[in-house]
């Protein structure tokens, strides 16, 4: 199996490259962002383990890049940089996991085994209704040819409401689905959020897609509004 390394630092490549071929791999290096999304976008790999910290393309755009056009080979990020937002960036931008510098190399080589075994993952299908799309991959909102800018709890909420169309919600449901199990702070942050989600999705377009059914909960209609 074939294994793509992008990667700066020539020792560090270089080791990688021998090490990985001493495990039975196949691996091609690159030494910048540029020529790996070249060589990604060119062959066919069974996994890549890619830099954060890229001259040219830096390692988020890669995987990007790779991402936004479909392509699901799994990317395993190698990084100096051990904040938990790096690591929460890196996983956002797509890639299936990260290892923080300096690593074994025996537990790199098991990372990329079991990224392996799993596979490229299929593209998470986009939510619609009628022309509300949400993205769960790319973490895109739009409402027909206009792009909507959510916060992340109102679109982990029209999320719940969309992979739930045309169903009746309680309250509950989406405190338990979009908090917690335990959450204990007032139950009417629900109705806050769903007045910014109509402001944001429906009012601008002339819609009443999330409607209200009292004593109930609400719906999302199946062609949104």
């Amino acid at each position: 199996m074939r294994l793509l390394v992008v990667e700066d630092e020539s020792r560090l490549a270089e080791g990688l490259k021998r090490g990985l071929e001493a495990e039975g791999f196949a691996v091609d290096v690159a030494a910048n962002g540029t020529d790996g999304l070249w060589l990604a976008r060119e062959n066919r790999y069974a996994a890549i383990l890619l830099d954060i910290m890229l001259p040219g393309l830096n390692g988020y755009l890669v995987c990007r890049a790779l991402r936004d056009a479909d392509d699901w080979t799994p990317v395993l990020m190698l990084t100096a940089k051990d904040g938990e937002w790096d690591q929460v960036e890196a996983l956002d931008t797509g890639a299936d996991d990260y290892l923080t510098k300096p690593f074994s190399f025996a537990v790199l080589v098991a990372r990329v085994r079991a990224l392996i075994r799993r596979g490229a993952a299929p593209r998470p299908a986009v939510l619609s209704a009628g022309d509300l799309e949400l993205d769960p991959a790319t973490r895109a909102v739009r409402r027909g040819d206009t792009a909507v800018e959510l916060t992340a709890r109102e679109f982990a909420v029209l999320e719940f409401l969309m992979r739930r169309a045309g169903e009746v919600v309680a309250k509950r449901e989406i405190l338990e689905g979009v908090w917690d199990f335990d959450f204990d702070g007032d139950p009417n942050i629900v109705e806050v959020y769903v007045r910014h989600l109509r402001n944001k999705v429906d009012r601008p377009f002339g819609r009443e897609g999330i409607q209200t059914l009292r004593g109930a909960g609400y719906r999302l209609a199946v062609d949104g509004g």
